[in-house]
């Protein structure tokens, strides 16, 4: 497994940026093991949460060992608590960085599939919000979409005040990433209403994958996007388990992620942590 630290120009951002990427391209099979064909990898475009960069999913998760396994490029970039959406105050657009300037670069520096059913978005918490909303703002981009623990907050966005514990969730943090509040509904930067814009215009609409901890202080909101889904005849695959807005939880269910995207199968390979010859018993 190559894990690449790339730094580019971002025309979007304004700025040059950096990301990780998690790259099978070093993969050592086992002896009489079939060899994978030399052809275009999948790729998942993963998103952390708030207060996080680059390196979170690296270092919280088991994604490398798991993408080598499933033969799967995994790009990870920063999104800098600006929950991944175009702003006007501001002019970088996040949103465009991730559902296409990322993809294009990526696609020029490593040997990506090019088609949308193997192209995927997922994240946690605030990477979950970017996920949703930017899996289905292009949604002819990206076929498929996971949410873990997401961060279905537009109602505390709209009811928030200047007297917010953290600067990033006082009113005035909002309205420089958001602009007008009182525009947020039905916007671009709503989940729900993208997604019934999609089905207005009977366009293709991403499969859709949610998780969320029983303990976690979003479960209410999963369940109220899930709902929402399954009221307007969306297909969502959704699942629940113990634990918290933590790391054990995001480590457990990105693999269920992995498990659940139509990725291809094969053996882990060879490397510092699987040296042996596996035996079936």
């Amino acid at each position: 497994m190559a894990l690449i630290k790339a730094d580019f120009f971002s025309t979007s951002l304004m700025r040059t940026v950096t990301i990780n990427a998690v790259v099978p391209v070093d993969k050592m099979v086992m002896p009489g093991q079939e060899v994978r064909e030399k052809k275009p990898f999948k790729t998942l475009y993963l998103l952390h949460g708030i207060f996080g960069n680059y390196t979170d999913w690296v270092t919280g998760t088991n994604i490398h060992a798991w993408a080598q396994e499933k033969n799967l490029v995994v790009i990870m970039p920063s999104g800098d608590n600006k929950f991944y959406v175009d702003s006007d105050a501001t002019g970088e657009r996040y949103g465009e960085f991730i559902g296409k300037e990322l993809v294009q670069v990526t696609r020029g520096l490593f040997h990506l599939s090019d088609k949308r059913e193997d192209t995927y978005i997922a994240g946690l918490s605030m990477g979950g919000y970017g996920a949703i909303v930017n899996g289905l703002k292009y949604n002819e981009v990206f076929g498929c979409i996971a949410g873990l623990s997401s961060g279905f907050i537009l109602d505390t966005i709209l009811t928030s005040t200047n007297d917010g514990p953290l600067p990033t969730m006082k009113r005035s943090y909002f309205e420089v990433l958001f602009g007008n509040l009182d525009q947020l509904i039905g916007s671009d930067k709503d989940y729900k209403a993208l997604l019934l814009s999609l089905k207005e215009k009977q366009a293709v609409i991403p499969m859709i994958y949610l998780a969320c901890g029983t303990e976690d202080f979003l479960i209410a909101q999963n369940r109220d996007y899930r709902d929402f889904l399954t009221e307007h005849d969306v297909q969502v695959t959704y699942e629940e388990g113990p634990g918290g807005h933590e790391w054990n939880f995001w480590n457990t269910y990105i693999k269920k992620v992995l498990d659940w995207l139509p990725l291809e199968t094969g053996a882990e390979g060879i490397h510092s942590g699987n040296v042996g010859i596996r035996k079936d018993n």
